[in-house]
């Protein structure tokens, strides 16, 4: 089967071109001109090949943790909630904050439920199967923060961090089950016939990460390695996502098995990026939007995907990028910056 453009930079086989890649938050369509959001999506057909305008006025679909009149309680029994729709909420009840609760506490099951809500795995065969005879890359993974993330909203950040310096023996325990959870999603998704394995986590904060890179190596990269494994011991690709700064943990995790990692470029600094990761990994470059798109002007932004495509950029591969759309940037610099994303999306041609 013909590999799709995606595929074949993730791996470093010459991909037409740089895959570019605009999400778009639901809360979006709440806080730009909706005529105009369309507009742009239908006249970079790059970034969104598949677009088709909707009926407007148009109401997006939330996820179930990202309803601002709706308080969401997921699979694992951790309550979100949310003050914009559309905007993913924050756990604000903790089912095992307390370790007393761990005796009769259950754990969601894998045949119907991803941990942030149900599934359907016939659905799932069906989307797989479609994606891959269109020609497209079929994704299949966890949820956004399955492991660490997923022990922070169980216990709390802080009852979290003490229960690791205390080597809590409940937390082992906790692992092992959330460990056999996750991989038993991946393990059907490459059943399924995945291309590649999303892992999404963010670890990092705006200087360094969130838990040590000792706390790292003992409680969370032994399930990342195991499920990282059962992908590529078929052939599989691992993609992971982090936000933040995850420099002091990055050889961590390319010893996991991480063959395309999305990351922060200013956060994490495009030279250290390309000094490190270049050549070694694909890197799924997650584009600035704490400062530049925010602030600076349509020439900055140019300059900004310019200057990634030249520091990382092949023309056998090994980078994409990808930008997060959220309300409040100027309407000039997302119309900058899509035109910027597609132009030198062709920068080796």
């Amino acid at each position: 089967m013909t590999k799709s453009n995606r595929q074949r930079a993730i791996l470093f086989e010459n991909p037409d071109y740089i895959p570019m890649n605009i999400w778009i938050c639901p809360a979006c369509w709440n806080h730009y001109p909706q005529d105009w959001l369309a507009e742009q999506m239908e006249r970079h057909k790059l970034l969104f090949p598949n677009f088709k305008a909707p009926q407007l006025p148009y109401v997006p679909e939330y996820a179930l943790c990202a309803r601002k009149a709706e308080p969401y309680t997921d699979d694992f029994g951790c309550l979100w909630k949310t003050t914009d729709d559309g905007i993913t909420g924050t756990v604000v009840g903790h089912p095992l904050e307390n370790w007393a609760a761990y005796e009769t506490y259950q754990f969601p099951d894998p045949a119907h439920q991803t941990g942030i809500g149900p599934v359907d795995w016939e659905k799932e065969k069906k989307r797989i199967e479609g994606l891959r005879a269109a020609g497209e890359l079929a994704d299949g993974g966890l949820r956004h923060g399955h492991t660490f993330l997923q022990l922070c909203d169980l216990r709390g950040y802080s009852n979290l961090m003490f229960d690791m310096a205390d080597e809590e023996p409940l937390l082992i325990d906790l692992i092992e089950k959330l460990e056999a959870f996750n991989m038993e999603i991946v393990r059907r998704y490459l059943e399924l016939g995945a291309d590649v394995i999303c892992l999404p986590e963010d670890l990092g904060m705006q200087t360094g990460p969130m838990l040590s890179p000792e706390c790292f190596r003992k409680y969370i990269k032994p399930s990342y390695s195991r499920m990282m494994q059962a992908a590529r011991e078929q052939g599989v690709s691992v993609h992971m996502h982090s936000d933040g700064d995850i420099r002091l943990l990055i050889d961590d995790l390319l010893e996991s098995g991480v063959g395309c990692i999305n990351l922060q470029d200013k956060v994490n600094g495009i030279d250290w990026i390309r000094e490190r990761l270049k050549g070694k990994v694909c890197i799924d470059l997650d584009i600035d939007r704490q400062n530049v798109t925010r602030f600076g002007t349509p020439k900055e932004i140019d300059r900004l995907i310019l200057e990634e495509v030249e520091q990382l950029g092949n023309p056998q591969g090994g980078l994409m990028m990808i930008y997060g759309l959220y309300p409040d940037i100027p309407m000039k610099n997302v119309e900058a910056l899509m035109d910027a994303m597609e132009k030198y999306a062709l920068y080796y041609r």
